[in-house]
């Protein structure tokens, strides 16, 4: 018993979790990389970052809040350091202030700006949004769907925050929340009634102006023979619609695979940037009746999906939709949300170009206090390299260099 314990003990301690086998199989596969995409796909840290903090601002008393408060936030958004020294770098999109010895940040004015045209165009939107959500039900057997995981790709669709309160009960011919367990966590999205005219992919809108066939269209140099030979040979058969019962198609069959390739294509192409999380896309497996091994099924096919790891985050892009690597539809969301991209670099250029000055203000004196101290000392000692270096500036302020930070960080908006 004794040694059976020992021997648990053992494999308690030592045998790693079940889950890290499965993401170190996970990260095995890849594809091809693709400048063009993969610059389409570089995620914004310091975008997300400020959006939402801007998100936390807004829902603020007077859309101001104190420095302490977002920096307890901080936590939650994963970043190190102090929140003054953060919101200080963008002075074009917060406005920071010292009253009775606290800070408090709140948004300028044109970040306001901002703010109320994106509420606006969210407002227009509202239509829009209530097709995509209806799209989403019409894809799944059940007609209904988990809120929980549908917020797990709201803002990959562009619904609002407040979607519950706005657009459910606006569209009761549409959708109704039900809870068929009682518990909280299980609240549904149900589909009310079946629209025909929704039922339609963005595939077979393209056939239907073109008076063609509904079929896939693949992007890759003419060089990928065998991937041209496979697309081929796949797009011969004929479409189905991700919109049609799959509840009759044999599992791993090549019927079953072209209707998951179908869905795909028509989740990607509801996004704003034609983009999904491939991880919280596999989230709705048995809703969408999706693969156990979606990523093998992606990267069968890279004439139609483009799959990419950057910044250790799996996610599928839509090869059609993007012209290089710049989105080829942009929503009106989309458009707000680039403004914000620009202003926001706007500030940050500011803020490098007042502390360059201020770094070369600090070496002048620096620099004279140094050389009248060695004159003193002796009259032939030239000053260190270091100091004829300029000491602490350099790196962001050298030209080339922010040219290469600014395309990192500012190439693509992410949502």
């Amino acid at each position: 018993m004794y040694l059976q314990y020992q021997t648990y003990l053992k494999l308690s301690i030592y045998s790693p979790p079940r889950h890290l086998h499965s993401l170190r199989n996970f990260s095995l596969w890849s594809m091809k990389k693709d400048p063009d995409l993969e610059s389409a796909l570089s995620r914004n840290r310091r975008w997300i970052v400020n959006n939402q903090i801007k998100n936390i601002i807004t829902r603020c008393p007077n859309q101001v809040a104190t420095v302490k408060f977002l920096q307890r936030k901080f936590k939650t958004l994963d970043l190190q350091g102090k929140a003054l020294n953060w919101l200080k770098k963008y002075p074009c999109c917060f406005e920071v202030y010292l009253k009775d010895d606290e800070y408090y940040c709140g948004l300028t004015k044109r970040m306001m700006f901002l703010v109320d045209e994106e509420e606006r165009v969210k407002e227009m939107q509202e239509s829009v949004f209530a097709e995509r959500l209806a799209k989403l039900l019409m894809m799944n057997s059940n007609r209904r769907l988990n809120v929980m995981k549908i917020n797990e790709l709201k803002r990959y669709y562009g619904f609002p925050d407040d979607y519950l309160i706005r657009i459910i009960p606006k569209y009761p011919e549409m959708f109704r929340l039900v809870n068929y367990s009682g518990r909280r966590s299980s609240m549904e999205i149900e589909l009310v009634s079946w629209n025909p005219d929704l039922a339609v992919s963005a595939i077979e809108m393209v056939a239907r102006k073109q008076v063609s066939e509904p079929c896939f269209s693949c992007s890759l140099p003419s060089t990928w023979i065998k991937s041209w030979e496979r697309f081929h040979e796949f797009n011969s058969s004929a479409y189905i619609s991700p919109y049609s019962d799959p509840r009759g198609l044999v599992e791993g069959s090549k019927e079953m695979e072209k209707r998951t390739v179908s869905l795909v294509h028509e989740l990607l192409s509801l996004t704003l940037w034609k983009k999904l999380s491939i991880v919280k896309l596999g989230h709705f497996g048995r809703e969408f009746c999706l693969p156990e091994k979606l990523n093998v099924l992606l990267l069968k096919h890279p004439g139609i999906f483009y799959v990419s790891n950057k910044y250790q985050i799996y996610t599928v892009l839509l090869r059609e939709g993007y012209n290089g690597s710049e989105l080829i539809d942009k929503d009106p969301l989309v458009l707000v949300k680039e403004k914000f991209g620009e202003l926001m670099q706007e500030g940050l250029h500011e803020y490098n170009q007042r502390h360059h000055t201020m770094n070369l203000v600090r070496k002048k004196k620096k620099g004279t206090i140094l050389e009248r101290s060695e004159k003193r000392k002796d009259p032939s000692t030239d000053m260190t390299e270091q100091d004829d270096q300029g000491g602490d500036v350099g790196g962001i302020f050298d030209p080339e260099e922010r040219e290469r930070f600014y395309k990192l960080l500012f190439d693509d908006g992410a949502p």
